[in-house]
């Protein structure tokens, strides 16, 4: 079975690191483990997700578009 923790963070002045980063305390947090990788939807990467490589990395966890994740949100695994 997959965990993972969705967030929400619609904060207009906090960059996608940001935001990456505050998603993967609160899951190392409450579960006690690092995740490995994170949804995101395409219009947080910007420009990155229109490249031939459209995932990124914060830290350790992969930043990985997806559009069945709605925008602001942040599903981490």
């Amino acid at each position: 079975m997959n965990t993972g923790l969705l967030w929400f963070d619609d904060n207009p002045y906090r960059g996608l690191g940001e935001k990456v980063q505050r998603a993967v305390a609160r899951y190392q947090q409450k579960y006690g483990q690092r995740p490995t990788v994170c949804f995101v939807h395409p219009s947080l990467l910007g420009a990155q997700a229109d490249s031939l490589h459209p995932t990124m990395r914060v830290g350790e966890v992969e930043v990985r578009p997806s559009r069945a994740i709605l925008p602001d949100h942040i599903w981490v695994q």
